[in-house]
């Protein structure tokens, strides 16, 4: 499957790193669980499962050298433990974990219980709050069982302390973005990254769950309403389901959320974190995103410049002021190219119900934006 770079487009004006992906950020690491199981519906069963967990790790013991870090909310119908700790001391002191709604807790159970295995001072010098996201996955995944185990946090974590240095993340319809879908089509993660003047690398983690086929725009082009629909058939007409869920047979909503996560190793403080984090707003705009009322746009960065022990002062400046500004274009493309990115690495996926999220084609996209192997790329 496609990414961004693959269908000859650039967006924007900055450089990617090697990988294009978050794994760019030295010492960052993605990793998932995802859950995939089909069983008789609940009360006999567990019913159809499309769902996991994914893991963005920073790097490095966190409790002891915690990383700057700030968070913005677009539209808040949504949750992300552990957003207002990290607001009100502007460190993060844990991975960040995502998942489905309706596992966030468990999630959060597990995450306390394996990073208190790793580091015997928390829960007695200090204890801590994991920050976990979520969005609703149940166009796809039955929600009214507990589908993600201990087992299944755990494997995600190892999965991402593992993938640190690796030549390519995992997208698309894995961990968490399982049962995910966007802007008519399959959605899950994404990532991305950007190279800023000053030589810091800039990544991003999607995962993406949000907005009507409509709206889908790449590079500039209205694509979703010139692609063909991909479900449509006899008398299927327009259905669409309502928000959040899904009507039978119909499709997903246009709210249901996006969890963007920044990471730098840019030596930037809490405050321009903060910052940072308002500017994947501008991104999901680019591709059709307006906030819908019962969605939930949650925004995460870290920084691992300013790194420093637990309680002491960095011991470097932060950069601040107009030198912010490219890590700000940096953020902007490089969550606009994780959400296309999430699109194009996701397949087709039937989930509960018999409910249908179709992968984005990228050969009717490839033509669509004019471009051929022989044509210059389209940038914008």
């Amino acid at each position: 499957m496609p990414r961004v770079p693959d269908l000859g487009i650039t967006l924007g004006l900055l450089p990617p790193g090697p990988t294009g992906s978050v794994l760019d950020v030295p010492g960052a690491g993605l990793g998932h669980a995802t859950v995939w199981r089909d069983e008789p519906p609940p009360p006999a069963g567990r019913g159809t499962a499309r769902t996991g967990v994914t893991v963005i790790d920073p790097g490095g013991d966190l409790f002891r050298f915690p990383v700057p870090a700030g968070g913005a909310v677009l539209n808040g119908a949504g949750e992300c433990t552990g957003l207002l700790a990290a607001q009100e001391w502007g460190l993060a002191e844990t991975p960040v974990f995502l998942t489905s709604t309706m596992q966030l807790g468990r999630v959060y159970d597990t995450a306390c219980e394996l990073l208190m295995d790793e580091q015997a001072a928390i829960g007695d010098e200090d204890v801590i709050i994991p920050i976990v996201a979520e969005c609703d996955d149940s166009f796809l995944n039955e929600n009214r069982r507990m589908q993600v185990q201990a087992g299944d946090v755990r494997a995600a974590l190892a999965a991402a302390r593992s993938s640190a240095g690796a030549q390519a993340a995992h997208e698309g319809a894995v961990g968490a973005g399982t049962g995910m879908s966007c802007l008519g089509y399959k959605g899950g993660i994404g990532t991305a990254s950007r190279v800023v003047p000053d030589g810091a690398t800039v990544g991003v983690v999607t995962m993406t769950n949000f907005g009507e086929r409509e709206r889908l725009t790449v590079a500039g082009v209205p694509a979703g309403r010139l692609l063909p629909d991909p479900g449509a058939g006899p008398g299927d007409g327009d259905a669409v389901a309502g928000e959040g869920a899904a009507a039978s047979g119909g499709r997903p909503g246009p709210a249901g959320s996006c969890i963007a996560v920044v990471l730098t190793d840019g030596p930037l403080d809490a405050a321009a974190c903060q910052r940072l984090a308002r500017r994947a707003g501008l991104g999901l705009a680019r591709v059709g995103s307006t906030a819908h009322h019962a969605s939930g746009e949650i925004f995460l960065a870290l920084a691992t410049g300013l790194r420093a022990p637990r309680g002491a002062a960095p011991s470097r400046s932060p950069v601040t002021g107009g030198a912010l500004d490219d890590y700000f274009a940096a953020v902007v493309e490089a969550t606009e190219e994780a959400v296309l990115n999430s699109l194009l690495q996701a397949g087709t996926v039937t989930g509960r119900d018999g409910h249908t999220s179709y992968g984005l084609p990228a050969g009717p996209l490839r033509a669509l934006l004019g471009v051929t192997a022989e044509r210059p790329g389209r940038s914008r």
